[in-house]
This record gives structure tokens, sequence and C-alpha cells, in this order.
């Protein structure tokens, strides 16, 4: 499988070249498990300055809406009860929420350690139908900086891997505020960094737009001076529709 390192200043400009790496040298492999191929490589995105903005790509799966949600799903854990309902096996939040502590605690105890260190994967995701994507977040303090390490044993490059990032650099600020330290680099592992058969062409499709750009406004939004302001609109809906859900 190929191995594939990119590197860019915010998130986008990582994620774009992600999505261009696995279009030109991703391979043709079997999916069994979904019965359909992937095209596939093993990539590392680096992200250097993950607040720089402009912080959302124009190209992903969803809108602000969407994205709002997913950031409060995996910050506040707003879906978490879909698993006390037993509709769902995990959520993020919900693995990871009782670990959160314990990464302040850790790196206040002391600021050089190696064991801060968040878990995701289970006994219960052996032999599981729908195991866990993401596997563990590894946090350093380094130059005075925190540094976020995430590993997917999978991800989705079209349809998730830019929410995915999103919403854990901002997990990577919270984290970060609460230890009073700057934000590090953000590095993004994806063992399985794929594109299901279906999506082949969607794939085509955002390869075709980064080429074709003439600036970073063409696929680019800033998120602090506009998107965060329209994701925040829609707030009191996602509170509405979270409510209907807890009450089915």
């Amino acid at each position: 499988m190929e191995e594939i390192i990119v590197r860019g200043k915010n998130l986008p400009e990582a994620y774009h070249k992600a999505l261009t790496a696995l279009e030109t040298q991703g391979e043709i492999t079997d999916c069994a498990d979904w019965n359909t191929t992937q095209k596939e490589v093993s990539m590392t995105m680096i992200v250097e300055e993950p607040l720089s903005e402009p912080m959302i790509s124009k190209l992903f799966i969803g809108g602000p809406k969407e994205l709002e949600q997913y950031r409060q799903e995996m910050l506040y854990g707003i879906l978490d009860f879909e698993v006390e309902k037993g509709n769902w096996e995990y959520t993020y939040h919900q693995r990871m929420g009782k670990q959160l502590k314990f990464i302040v605690d850790e790196l206040k105890r002391n600021p050089s350690s190696r064991r801060a260190v968040i878990c995701i994967r289970t006994p219960e995701d052996m032999g599981s139908d729908d195991p866990a994507c993401m596997q563990h977040l590894q946090y350093f303090i380094r130059n005075g900086k925190l540094e976020c390490k995430i590993l997917f044993r999978s991800n989705d490059a079209c349809k998730a891997s830019f929410m995915n990032a999103f919403a854990l650099i901002l997990l990577q600020k919270y984290f970060a505020d609460e230890l009073g330290v700057e934000m590090g680099t953000y590095v993004h592992r994806a063992n399985s960094y794929h594109c299901y058969a279906q999506d082949y062409d969607m794939l085509a499709g955002y390869v075709k737009r980064i080429r074709e750009a003439e600036d970073e406004e063409d696929i680019c939004f800033d998120y602090e001076d506009g998107w965060k302001d329209i994701m925040e609109s829609y707030q009191d809906e996602i509170e509405q529709q979270v409510q209907e859900l807890k009450e089915r």
C-alpha cells in the first residue's frame, strides 16, 4: 500500500493535497466487507497551523449545519444518548468522555509526558460489524505548544476525513486552552485512507476543482470570519432535532 505524507499550513491545504494524492496514487483494492472496491493509500496529513484561515474546505459532504452538528457530537456528545437507548454501539465522544479530564491532568502533572493518550478501540470492536474507525488520540506539549496526533484504522476521504479533522482540531484547541498553551501541529494518520467505488466520480470532481481553482477562495471559506456564525445559526434547529430523537 502506498505511503503518502502531505503537509499544509492550514487544514484545507493539507486535505486537498491528500485528496489529490489519493486520486493520483491510490490503488484499487477489494473491500469485501461492503461488497465493493476502493481506491486506497496510507495517508498522513500534517497541519502546521491548525487554526490558521481558511479553515473550511468547500469540498466535503454537507454544509454548515452538518459540520456544526458533528462539532457538537465530537466535543459535547449530543448524540451519546443513542448508545444508552441501544440504537448505536458507540459514539466517539461516549468513548472519549471519561478520558478527557485525564489528558488535562496528565499534561499539567508532567508537561513532557508521553502518556496523554485517549483510547477509542475497545475489545467490543473485535468481531463487531461496526468497529470504531478512529483508534487513538495522543497529545504532547513540546516547545510550549500542544501537539496532536490522531490514528484512524480506516478513513473515508471524501465523506468523513475533513469533518473528522475539523472537529478534532477544535478538540485540540479545547485542551490547549485548558492547559494555557499555544496550538502546535495537528497530525492525522489514516492507515487506510480510501474512497469507495460509488464515490470515485466525487473524488475526481473534487480534484478537478482543486486543480482549476485560481485562488483559495474558490475552494475554501474562513471559519472565524464567516462560517462560524452560519454554523451557530443552526444551533437551535439542531437542539430541537436532538430533543425529538430523545423523545422517540
